[in-house]
């Protein structure tokens, strides 16, 4: 006898979802927004999993999709919810009677933030092995209204990612990438009209994990995080039954060579994903809301609400040559221009004068850089009695061919495919759920950390060794590549909570390892490897969309040759995020050296703020090649504005700021004080014009509003 139809209502003010159970007790998603039926998009209701195992795909009837594998034959069994803290939890349990396949759901939301996350645990109670192929993350179908019309207004967001070019975001119709199919026969089979993926071993090589949806009408706008630390993602968004939908995975087989046998009694659990909206505010909006899911659900760190100075020897300054003689000047100058922790970078374990790439693994100091009774020690102590805390990079997941780890590390503690060890430019890879693999690297950091006293790591990842290792029998590259992800977000689980007050930051080859996975846990991320000031301004600029602006790491390097408007650039575009003072300092005349120096005092004086604000783009998402480029950051009570003009622009441009619409602001230049910028404020827009009458040249403003009188 078939069940009676119901709904399962959850959510709370800033979120409410729905699911419908159809009659024979198949659930459909059917409402994702924000509470109250006003507010209501009815698009698509969609299977809350899609899951394809071998034998069991997607079933078609002509031209339309009736299910999504095996997720289209899963049926409610129970559901619940419960609330931990500030975290709203829905768990519903599905199950498919024929295979025995059982599904849970999780949902989770923090409190008042339109976001939401979502992972999905299958267990097999059956009596066969399933072999899965895909399993979905989050599905999406009521992104938009049903009808052509829906589409037609809504644009696709992507953001391009690549090694020196990160975080380029793009937008375009998605009728460019889904057409309107008309006629008497339509072959629309109901799959993406555009989808990304994940590559090799660096999650965002490429493209960031992320993607949008916007409305050009009423601005309603939906974001998507994929939260993985490997190359295995994908997501697709397309049109499905006259709707928009849009469905998130981690590594499948036919895109990632990951397949999955789930044997009876045995679990599988995917990678979260997560999804934030604005239901009227445009794509600022569902940035500043995935801003707040990203902080509410990361790990809590102390360096997430001090901020601290940084100072970083490599990028246009020492570029992986440290010695005692070079780092000594540059610790006094660093001290004194107000950094509060100094990293050595990569070149300290070098003592084979340039071939240390096939060699790395030991990590220990080049007695050659580093002569003397106290070695690499002279530095550090130097460091510390500048009240500084010392750090040092290193590259833990991989070995040099010539490494004596090498050889003391067995067969099995490396990536391997068809028994051979996995080898990628003059390197292996350490496969992290092997416990001797584990065992040295806590040992090195242990080392670092407990006997040298440093405080603080850079870890790089700079080899793409591909599909990833097929270690274990019969087990599929992309399985142990995840396998050792997920052993590589325990390891440093642990490490942090071996020693709670180091600062971890995230780094490979810059932005390559750029993801919500990672982040969660570490502390700060490099935006990019990027040296020419100019180009760095978008990546900057574009930090805050993938990346909570307390975590994002940006280079300030000013030079000697640099003039004072590209000194102050230079600066100016660290200021809104974490400051990586480096550059040749030392050298630099008394009036570059001062606006370095005031930049880091402008900085310590706006700090504070920057953990709570939350970031817009009054140009829009910055372009590449954009002459005018701006990034604010909202707090309740104040907006900080950075702006750059690039050679070419215009000496004016008008900043679009909506959430101050209304109201008189006085426009304060924070940074540099030798600035020429000049403002001028029109309440009824809520546009600011501003003049920079050289370029190339960058200011920060800070806007102070005061209601009008009524």
């Amino acid at each position: 006898m078939p069940k009676e139809q119901q709904t399962i209502s959850w959510g709370h003010e800033a979120l409410q979802l729905e699911i419908r159970l159809d009659d024979d007790g198949s659930p459909r998603l059917t409402h994702l927004g924000p509470p109250g039926a006003a507010d209501r998009t009815p698009g698509t209701p969609l299977p809350l999993v899609e899951v394809t195992a071998a034998g069991h795909g997607r079933s078609w009837s002509g031209s339309r999709l009736v299910d999504t594998g095996l997720g289209g034959r899963l049926r409610h069994r129970a559901h619940h919810a419960t609330r931990d803290g500030d975290w709203h939890s829905l768990t519903v349990q599905l199950h498919d009677a024929e295979t025995g396949l059982a599904a849970e759901v999780t949902y989770r939301s923090p409190t008042g933030v339109p976001a939401l996350r979502s992972e999905v645990t299958l267990r097999n109670e059956g009596r066969t092995t399933l072999h899965l192929e895909s399993v979905s993350s989050l599905v999406v179908g009521v992104l938009t209204t049903k009808g052509s019309e829906a589409i037609d207004a809504v644009d696709l967001l992507w953001a391009e990612n690549d090694w020196l070019a990160e975080c380029r975001w793009q937008r375009q119709p998605m009728r460019r990438t889904t057409p309107a199919l008309s006629g008497r026969v339509n072959y629309g089979h109901g799959k993406a009209g555009f989808a990304l993926n994940g590559q090799g071993t660096w999650s965002s090589c490429g493209h960031l994990p992320m993607g949008g949806l916007t409305d050009r009408r009423s601005g309603r706008t939906w974001l998507w995080q994929i939260e993985h630390n490997g190359g295995g993602w994908r997501w697709e968004c397309g049109e499905r039954d006259k709707a928009a939908y849009a469905a998130l995975f981690g590594p499948t087989d036919t895109h990632h060579g990951w397949r999955h046998p789930l044997e009876p009694g045995a679990a599988f659990r995917t990678v979260p994903a997560a999804l934030s909206f604005s239901a009227e505010d445009g794509p600022d909006a569902a940035f500043a809301a995935l801003t707040r899911y990203r902080r509410a659900g990361r790990r809590p760190h102390a360096d997430h609400r001090r901020l601290p100075v940084i100072f970083n020897d490599y990028m246009n300054c020492l570029m992986g040559d440290p010695t005692t003689d070079k780092l000594l000047p540059l610790v006094d100058a660093a001290a004194e221009a107000g950094a509060e922790y100094f990293v050595i970078d990569a070149g300290w374990y070098d003592d084979d004068d340039g071939g240390w790439w096939s060699t790395v693994g030991a990590w220990e100091p080049a007695v050659s850089r580093f002569p003397g009774e106290r070695g690499i020690h002279e530095v550090l102590d130097r460091i510390r009695g500048h009240g500084m805390v010392p750090g040092l990079w290193l590259e833990p997941e991989v070995i040099g061919i010539h490494s004596p780890m090498a050889k003391s590390l067995p067969d099995e503690a490396f990536f391997r495919r068809d028994g051979v060890r996995v080898t990628e430019t003059g390197r292996h890879h350490l496969d992290l759920r092997h416990p001797a693999a584990r065992a040295h690297l806590d040992q090195v950091v242990d080392r670092l950390v407990g006997e040298w006293g440093v405080g603080y790591l850079k870890l790089d990842h700079n080899i793409d060794p591909g599909s990833g290792t097929s270690a274990h029998p019969g087990e599929t590259p992309g399985a142990g590549l995840l396998g050792h992800n997920r052993a590589h977000l325990d390891w440093l689980d642990g490490i942090l909570d071996r020693h709670p007050h180091l600062v971890v930051e995230n780094c490979s080859s810059g932005g390559m390892r750029w993801d919500d996975a990672l982040l969660s846990r570490l502390q700060l991320q490099s935006t990019s490897d990027q040296q020419n000031l100019q180009l760095y301004a978008p990546i900057a600029a574009s930090a805050p969309t993938a990346v909570t602006p307390e975590q994002g790491a940006v280079w300030a390097y000013p030079q000697p040759e640099d003039s004072l408007d590209e000194v102050a650039f230079t600066m100016a575009s660290a200021l809104l995020g974490r400051i990586h003072l480096s550059g040749r300092v030392p050298e630099l005349g008394p009036e570059a050296r001062a606006l370095v120096h005031e930049a880091v005092a402008v900085y310590k004086a706006i700090r504070a703020d920057l953990p709570q604000a939350v970031p817009s783009w009054p140009l829009g998402l910055p372009a590449w090649d954009a002459p005018w480029i701006a990034l604010a950051l909202h707090t309740s009570a104040t907006t900080y504005l950075t702006a750059w003009r690039r050679p070419g622009a215009e000496p004016s441009a008008t900043l679009r700021l909506p959430h101050l619409r209304g109201s008189h602001i006085h426009a304060d230049p924070l940074y540099p004080s030798i600035s020429q910028a000049t403002t001028t404020w029109d309440p009824g827009t809520g546009g600011l014009s501003l003049t920079l009458p050289t370029a190339p040249s960058a200011v920060l403003l800070r806007l102070a509003r005061r209601e009008t009188s009524t």
